[in-house]
Formats: structure tokens, sequence, C-alpha cells
């Protein structure tokens, strides 16, 4: 390990960041260096701005990415070489927020009825049941199945934030039948080393794989993946009548903003608005001019 590198790690060990982010943001500034082929403490704002470009134009990598690599090198400048660039060199590009598509309830009983196996199966009915991302479904433990409160306890997730959730009737029963089958220990879905079943978490491709598999095998067009399912969670429930706040706490927002944008999304709440063309009168159509030209005075 370089020197560079290990004055970096202890900087965010510090900050007690979470391992995902240390492992991503070593691997961002070492792809920045590898680009220039100079270490990174030799390169300066005219790189940052040549290698944002690059990010954008030769990777062609949407905003939300590269605002994931602007956050690392920010972070390698500033606390690290203790830098203090100007916020105008390292950019933070802004970012398109679109609205995700969302599943019907009668589309998600099918993609999970489109599993092509019960590990799949499972996975997804317990993305769909507790609304979890992906890393925490990956790192889910057999512990964290609580029968006797019906809770599922999903501990560190975004932010290092620990919440529960309720355990539903229908996905104790699968999770029963796939504990006899899988007898997993300490994860609950269990990945590999070496092509052979191993008692680690399953990489996060996994997830993925097990929604696109299920929504070509359904039929279904909609792009489909663990967070598509986890919007879907949440939709469902606001339009089954659970209050913003309430849904906060089940998807461990950290604000309730993050939440809000859940009411775009939710049909039920969309079209209870009274559209305020219907309150007014207007007159009747029949005896208006059809023809776009303009009257000669």
């Amino acid at each position: 390990m370089t020197h560079l590198r290990r004055m970096m790690l202890e900087e965010l060990q510090r900050r007690n960041y979470a391992q995902s982010t240390v492992k991503g943001y070593l691997r961002i500034v070492q792809d920045f260096a590898q680009h220039f082929h100079q270490p990174p403490d030799k390169l300066g704002p005219d790189h940052l701005r040549q290698y944002q470009a690059h990010l954008f134009q030769e990777k062609k990598l949407n905003a939300g990415t590269v605002q994931q690599y602007v956050a690392a090198l920010r972070f390698f400048f500033n606390k690290t070489l203790k830098r203090r660039y100007p916020l105008d060199d390292i950019p933070m590009p802004k970012r398109h927020r679109k609205l995700p598509e969302i599943l019907s309830p009668d589309e998600v009983a099918l993609l999970i009825a489109s599993a092509s196996n019960l590990f799949h199966q499972t996975m997804l009915m317990t993305l769909y049941a507790t609304g979890m991302r992906r890393a925490e479904l990956c790192n889910l433990k057999t512990t964290d199945i609580d029968s006797q409160r019906m809770m599922v306890h999903i501990c560190q997730g975004k932010g290092g934030r620990d919440r529960n959730v309720p355990l539903s009737d229908k996905l104790l029963q699968t999770l029963r039948i796939y504990w006899r089958w899988m007898k997993p220990k300490t994860y609950l879905f269990p990945g590999t080393v070496n092509n052979w079943r191993a008692d680690v978490p399953i990489n996060t491709k996994v997830p993925w794989e097990a929604c696109r598999q299920a929504a070509q095998r359904a039929g279904i067009t909609k792009h489909v993946s663990p967070h598509t399912i986890r919007h879907c969670y949440a939709t469902h429930l606001l339009e089954a009548g659970t209050d913003l706040r309430a849904i906060q706490m089940l998807l461990g927002h950290a604000k309730l903003e993050d939440t809000a944008w859940y009411l775009h999304l939710s049909r039920k709440h969309l079209t209870s608005v009274t559209n305020p063309l219907d309150a007014i009168s207007v007159s009747n159509t029949d005896h208006i001019k059809r023809s776009r030209k303009l009257q000669k005075r």
C-alpha cells in the first residue's frame, strides 16, 4: 500500500465512512491517477476539469455516478492533501432526477412468480416485503429474521443506520421453505467461493440478475432492478394509506423530503386532486370557430 493510499484510508476511517464508500473512494482516486499516468498528488485543477469531461464525454457516465467521482476527488484533495481548491475547480454536476417506472401490484406478483428458482424468488419476495436496498439484502443475516416479534432487522443500512421493518406472514412462510432447502448459516442468501456455496454474502450482481431474468420470463418490458422493487414497495404502501412519516422510517430515509418524492409516483394521490379546469364554467365549444386563420379587419 502506498503512502498516499494509507493517508487517505486513515482519513476515511477517522470519519467512520462505510466500508463500501472507503473502497469506492480509493478505487476512484486510483483510476484518476492511472488516467494521467501520474501520482495523484502531482495532479491539480486542470487535470480535474479534464477528467470530469472525460467521464461524461468518453466514459458516458451519468451525472449520479460522476457525483460519486467528484465526492471522492474532493475528499482526496481537501481532506487528505489539505489542498483547499475552490469548489468551482471540482464542480458537482447537476443531476436530472427522472421518475422511475413503477410496477403495478399485479406486475410485481407476476415478476415474483416468474423467478427462475426458489433462491431468486425468495430474494424478490424479501425485497418487495421489506423495501430494503440491494446491499442491505446481500448482507442480511439469518439472525436478522425475528419470527417471534415478526420483525426484520436491517443492520448498518445507508448512513450506518439500523432499522426494523415488519415481517410479512407470506414472506415468513416462504422463508421457512427456503430455510429447509438452503440451510443458510450466517448469511440468509449465501454467496459462492470458486463456484462453491460458501458462508459469505452474495455478490451485489445476483439480485440484479434475479430481477432481469424474472422480468424477461414475465414479459415485463419496464426497467426492473432491485431499486425498482424498493420504489414499488414505497409507492404501494402510500397508495394503501400509509403515512409518509411511517414510510420514511421503513425505508431508512434521513430526510422526509426524500420520501415525499413518492407522492409523484402514487396514482391514487395524483388523481385525488381536483383539477382547477373542472372547477370553472367553460362555454360550449359547438359554436367555436375551427379555422386558425386570423380574421381581417
